[in-house]
């Protein structure tokens, strides 16, 4: 380990970021150092602006990936090194903002009912019965499942966040045939590692993602069906069935209400909510031409 490396880590160490983001952080700088073959320190503002351009138009990253690049170096730079940051000469790009894919409950049940193996059957239903991210489901044990007060535990979700999340009836049944199918002593991981899903580890997320990706083929849904997809249908799901925005927002485990008020955009009970003025309008059976 360099010495700068070094640094950069207890920086964040110190700062209590997570592992993920320790990974990306080191990452973007490594990266950086690697396009001009040259350590880090050594390099500038103009080195930064070619590099952030380059992000754009020779690799084609999205406007986030982008963004966590610059933030990795900003943080180099101004908190290990100590050195003054412009924010005016390196400039956060504009995100795209795009509406999620979801599917209709309907769809979500053939998804379900196509999963490969009754493993992957209890992963999809526990995916879309919680809204979890692909992460914390990997990471859910069986003691988090609190049939007492009918609830699931997310520990340590997104920003080192827990929170509670109901427990479907239809799911806890699923978790008790699951709990004998797994058959493991002891019992920890709800959805334990290998191919016999004996490991002493949990999946990992790849694993959830070729899951819902073969279920979806042999479901014949045509769009790209991939975890996050679920999560999303429960948030918009929940909206069609009248949950207000806050709960919802409180159930995904939001940090800001902005982010919920997206399902707005996708629920056909609040599309439907309002007539088109096309509709109010008096016209004519027919077109002049058609006369």
């Amino acid at each position: 380990m360099t010495h700068l490396r070094k640094m950069m880590l207890e920086e964040l160490q110190r700062r209590n970021y997570s592992d993920e983001t320790i990974r990306s952080y080191m990452h973007a700088v490594e990266d950086f150092a690697r396009r001009f073959n040259c350590p880090p320190d050594r390099l500038g503002p103009q080195h930064i602006r070619q590099y952030q351009a380059e992000l754009f138009q020779k690799r084609k990253l999205s406007s986030g990936t982008a963004v966590t690049r610059l933030a990795a170096l900003r943080f180099f730079y101004s908190k290990t090194l100590r050195r003054n940051w412009s924010l005016a000469d390196t400039p956060y790009p504009k995100r795209t903002h795009r509406l999620p894919t979801i599917l209709s409950q309907e769809e979500v049940a053939q998804l379900i009912d196509a999963a490969s193996t009754p493993f992957h059957r209890t992963l999809l239903m526990t995916l879309y019965a919680t809204g979890a991210r692909n992460k914390e489901a990997v990471h859910l044990k069986f003691r988090d499942v609190d049939s007492k007060r009918m609830v699931i535990h997310i520990k340590g979700g997104k920003g080192r966040k827990d929170r509670d999340v109901m427990l479907s009836l239809k799911l806890l049944e699923e978790l008790r045939e699951h709990w004998y199918r797994v058959g493991q002593r002891p019992r920890v991981w709800l959805f334990p590692g290998t191919h016999r899903h004996s490991a002493d580890r949990p999946i990992n997320t790849k694993t959830v993602w070729h899951a819902c990706q073969n279920a979806a083929k042999r479901a014949g849904i045509q769009i790209g069906a991939h975890p996050h997809m679920l999560r999303h249908c429960f948030g918009t799901h929940l909206l069609e069935a009248g949950a207000d925005l806050r709960t919802i927002q409180i159930l995904m485990g939001h940090s800001d209400l902005k982010e919920t008020t997206i399902y707005l955009h996708l629920s056909q009970r609040h599309l439907h909510a309002t007539a088109s003025p096309l509709d109010s309008l008096k016209l004519k059976d027919r077109s002049p031409q058609e006369k």
